[in-house]
């Protein structure tokens, strides 16, 4: 083998060998450069999905923050409505009562009253308070029981009677004033729905 050949021959071998290296490096620079993509992918994904879920529990937050003041909203204006509901409704009772004080039944509801609580009082003494409203109707309840003191309030408590027995320390309360306000107190709308859709009272 000349020389020239030999340095072909050795040429040929460094080439060889060169483009081998250079093929594995090439391919581990590659591998490099998937593996680092694959893992910038990767922690891209996470962050977008770490975003997309602390932008998502954001959104829930302020829609449930907002469901909570329009629930707040509704409940203050129901409220609202419902007493003014209640203050008509109570009107037209107490025009209504106004227009009972002056029958016959009330009368007799009085006569009634005075009766059960001299009845109540038995021996001990028993004061009997009419509402200043009532005035014409006391000399004709003292006719019919002659053991009760009749005597007209300086209040007025819309009717009805009130009567003390001093003895005991007790107070009948029949005034129509503490039944109006008890009634209010424990008035309260039925809001269940009937199958027409329909609430009632």
């Amino acid at each position: 083998m000349t020389t020239e050949e030999k340095l072909k021959h050795f040429q040929d071998i460094c080439m060889e060998d060169a483009r081998e290296r250079s093929a594995k490096m090439l391919d581990d620079y590659m591998n490099a450069l998937e593996k680092a993509y694959e893992e910038h992918t990767a922690d891209a994904r996470r962050r977008a999905d770490m975003q997309v879920e602390a932008e998502t529990e954001k959104l829930e937050r302020e829609i449930n923050k907002r469901l909570s003041i329009g629930q707040l909203d509704l409940k203050r204006e129901f409220s609202r409505r419902q007493e003014e509901l209640k203050d008509k409704l109570f009107v037209e009772l107490r025009d209504m009562l106004a227009n009972y004080l002056e029958t016959q039944d009330y009368q007799k509801l009085l006569e009634r009253q005075v009766q059960h609580a001299v009845e109540f009082a038995g021996t001990d003494q028993v004061i009997i308070y009419l509402d200043p409203v009532d005035e014409d109707k006391c000399n004709r309840l003292a006719l019919h029981n002659g053991n009760a003191e009749l005597r007209i309030s300086e209040y007025s408590f819309t009717g009805g009677t009130r009567a003390v027995i001093p003895a005991r320390h007790i107070l009948i309360d029949n005034s129509f004033q503490t039944k109006l306000e008890e009634a209010r107190e424990k008035f309260h709308f039925d809001l269940s729905l009937t199958e027409g859709g329909n609430g009632h009272v």
